[in-house]
C-alpha cells in the first residue's frame, strides 16, 4: 500500500507582536535614559590597573586641574538642592526656588560662590565654556574655612540630613598637576577627619 504523501508547506511567523514589543523597549529606554553632560573641567587622568567601580550616589567627587583649579560635584538632584540652601544659609545668600532646580541639574561646577548665580542662569554649554569658571577657592580667609571646605561639609550634610549614610569622597586630580595641590585639598579633607577616599584614574594594560 502506497504512503501518502503530506503536501510540504512553508511555515510564517508573525512577526508583528515582538516588533511592537521591541519598539516599546526602545521608546522606553529612550525617554528613561539621562544624556551625560560634557565635564566643565577636562582632566588627563593617571593611568592605572586597578578596577574598582565607584558607586554612582552617596559619593562627592573633587575635579583637579591644572594651576590647582578645583571644581565640585555631588550626585542626586535632591542633595545638590539641599546643599546648596545649606550654603545659602552660611553666606547669607538668597537663592530662588528656579535657582535651586538649575542647580540641582549641574554635575559639577568651579566657581566663588559669589559668582554662582551668574553661572547657574547661564545655559549648559555656555556654562562649560573654556576658562569661564577659575575654580573653588580653597585658601582660608582668617579664621574662616574656604569655600570648598564649606561645599564639602554641606554636602555631607545634605547627604546625612536625606539619605542617612555618610557621603564618600572621590578625587579626580589631572596626570600633570604638582603635589602642592593635592596636598591642600587632603589637608582640606583632613580638617574634616575625612581619611579614606577614592582616586579617579584611567585604566591601563597589566604589566607583565
Amino acid at each position: 500500500m502506497s504512503r501518502i504523501k503530506v503536501a510540504r508547506k512553508s511555515t510564517a511567523i508573525d512577526m508583528t507582536a515582538m516588533c511592537d514589543v521591541s519598539f516599546l523597549l526602545l521608546t522606553f529606554f529612550i525617554l528613561t535614559a539621562t544624556a551625560r553632560q560634557p565635564e566643565p573641567l577636562p582632566v588627563d587622568t593617571p593611568a592605572s590597573t586597578v578596577k574598582f567601580k565607584l558607586p554612582d550616589l552617596d559619593i562627592a567627587t573633587l575635579t583637579i586641574g591644572q594651576k590647582g583649579k578645583v571644581f565640585f560635584g555631588v550626585p542626586g538632584q535632591p542633595i545638590r538642592k539641599r546643599t546648596l540652601e545649606l550654603m545659602g544659609e552660611k553666606y547669607q545668600i538668597q537663592f530662588t526656588d528656579e535657582e535651586k532646580t538649575r542647580f540641582s541639574v549641574m554635575e559639577s561646577f568651579g566657581v566663588p560662590i559669589g559668582n554662582l548665580k551668574q553661572i547657574i542662569m547661564l545655559k549648559g554649554d555656555e556654562r562649560n565654556a573654556a576658562g569661564l569658571q577659575p575654580g573653588i577657592p580653597t585658601d582660608s580667609v582668617g579664621q574662616r574655612p574656604s569655600e570648598l571646605h564649606d561645599w564639602l561639609l554641606s554636602a555631607r550634610y545634605a547627604t546625612k540630613e536625606l539619605n542617612n549614610v555618610d557621603m564618600r569622597v572621590s578625587i579626580k586630580g589631572d596626570s600633570g598637576e604638582e603635589y602642592p595641590s593635592i596636598k591642600k585639598i587632603l589637608g582640606i579633607l583632613q580638617d574634616q577627619n575625612i581619611n579614606k577616599f577614592s582616586l579617579i584614574t584611567s585604566l591601563r594594560a597589566d604589566e607583565k
